[in-house]
């Protein structure tokens, strides 16, 4: 009896877990922390970054708005993933809508308390976050262009307020931020592609469904054109260290991702491209570190 209850609330934890998608959160985390010591402080003693209580705050408040995020819009998208994701539904319907939704207010009642040990601006951020997020996914996330675009900004918003904290407005930082976008939109219009049965079924009117599939490749194919101009300055015009490694492979990937996206046209086809952009977006997050390897040992020496 005791086994089987231990395993009730261990299933109900990864239940919960795979609702907030706890392994992406994981990774924002470490990209806010790397970013940090690598973009937009690179001046500051290493020690004063990992152990800034404000920094720490405004990372945590990140993670609780994203976490109640992911659970607002699995309550919007339930009927919709249980057509596109039928095995991660199941596994997210242990957990009851109520219990839910109650950590949802929970995580963002947190992230406020925790913003406002910082200033009162920080409070009107996140506030202003949390709205945002919830109507795209009431309203924003079911309109075509729109529902991609603000989709794509929400995700780059957590780096936003490390931006704001350390008040860092160089070049490379909006150069940087104008891949990542290009990268998360390009995720978004195939995810689109990925969620057609469901999308169709549930009229959400998405840029596949309103303007077909060509059109929609032909658009991403467009942006990953366009993520040649960023990647070229990055390249050229700044010092990144050993990250041009990441571009190239980077920009080799997307070739591959191109050539097999004109060539795919069913879900499998569709999950395996997606996978290729996570795998981008993954590696770029590490790949911070290729700045400047010795970076960290010279700040704590």
């Amino acid at each position: 009896m005791l086994k089987r209850k231990q395993k009730h609330i261990l299933l109900k934890f990864f239940s919960m877990f795979s609702v907030v998608r706890g392994y992406n959160i994981l990774v924002i985390v470490i990209a806010q922390y790397l970013t940090s010591i690598y973009i937009f402080a690179p001046d500051k003693p290493l020690k004063k970054v990992l152990f800034d209580v404000n920094l720490l705050m405004l990372v945590l408040a990140s993670a609780a708005v994203i976490a109640g995020g992911y659970i607002i819009n699995n309550f919007y998208d339930s009927e919709k993933d249980l057509i596109n994701r039928p095995n991660k539904t199941m596994l997210d319907k242990l957990v009851s809508q109520n219990t839910k939704l109650s950590f949802y207010f929970v995580l963002n009642f947190s992230a406020v308390v925790m913003a406002s040990y910082v200033s009162f601006k920080p409070v009107l951020f996140f506030s202003f976050y949390i709205f945002a997020i919830w109507f795209y996914s009431h309203k924003l996330k079911k309109l075509p262009i729109v529902g991609n675009v603000v989709s794509a900004i929400l995700t780059l918003t957590p780096f936003f307020v490390i931006f704001v904290y350390y008040s860092n407005f160089k070049a490379v930082i909006f150069v940087h931020a104008i891949f990542l976008f290009l990268i998360v939109a390009i995720r978004e219009l195939t995810k689109d592609l990925e969620n057609i049965k469901g999308d169709l079924t549930l009229n959400y009117r998405t840029i596949p469904i309103v303007y077909g599939e060509s059109f929609s490749k032909k658009i991403t194919t467009f942006l990953v054109i366009a993520t040649l101009f960023p990647v070229y300055f990055l390249v050229t015009k700044f010092d990144i260290g050993y990250m041009y490694i990441y571009f190239y492979v980077c920009e080799a990937l997307l070739i591959i991702y191109l050539i097999l996206l004109w060539k795919s046209n069913t879900k499998t086809h569709y999950l395996w491209l997606h996978n290729i952009l996570k795998l981008i977006i993954l590696a770029g997050v590490f790949s911070i570190l290729l700045i400047d390897v010795d970076l960290v040992l010279n700040r704590i020496l």
